[in-house]
């Protein structure tokens, strides 16, 4: 029997993550509407980014380890940046672009399942952008996005 590989392994390696995030904020730092977000990001964020969707992904606990992240880290980074639509709108259609531009995966299982995350972990980060305070707490695990898993507010834990 085959095994599934994780959308990490579908996708390549983490220098693959490395590459699509480096080419996707030297966009965003030419764009009008998003470079004033990003424009004082540390010189680790590329890195932790690429990190981060790596390991949701099913790749290495990078950023849990070398970056010392968690997911309540990541939801901390947006709190108060007070983030809109059309600004989440563009974040997205750029990394899309740049996923098509360094030849990502196409196949439409992958990029559902990749456009999936972009979308939820999105539109996470916009409404995370309008509080004031983080109120995850830093035990909560790290996000897993697989091949089309359902979650969301309706399931019980």
């Amino acid at each position: 029997m085959k095994t599934i590989p994780t959308l990490y392994e579908w996708t390549g390696n983490i220098q693959t993550f490395e590459t699509l995030f480096t080419k996707f904020y030297d966009k965003v730092l030419k764009d009008d509407l998003l470079e004033e977000v990003f424009k004082h990001m540390s010189p680790e964020h590329i890195k932790h980014v690429a990190h981060f969707v790596a390991e949701v992904f099913g790749g290495p606990k990078l950023y849990t380890t070398e970056d010392h992240g968690s997911h309540s880290k990541m939801i901390g980074e947006h709190i108060g940046k007070m983030l809109t639509e059309q600004k989440r709108q563009r974040w997205v259609q750029l990394l899309l672009q740049t996923a098509d531009e360094i030849g990502l995966k196409s196949d439409p299982e992958f990029r559902s399942a990749f456009v999936g995350y972009l979308e939820w972990g999105s539109r996470l980060a916009v409404i995370n952008s309008q509080l004031t305070e983080n109120t995850m707490v830093e035990s909560e695990p790290m996000p897993k996005w697989g091949w089309g898993e359902t979650g969301g507010p309706y399931i019980q834990k």
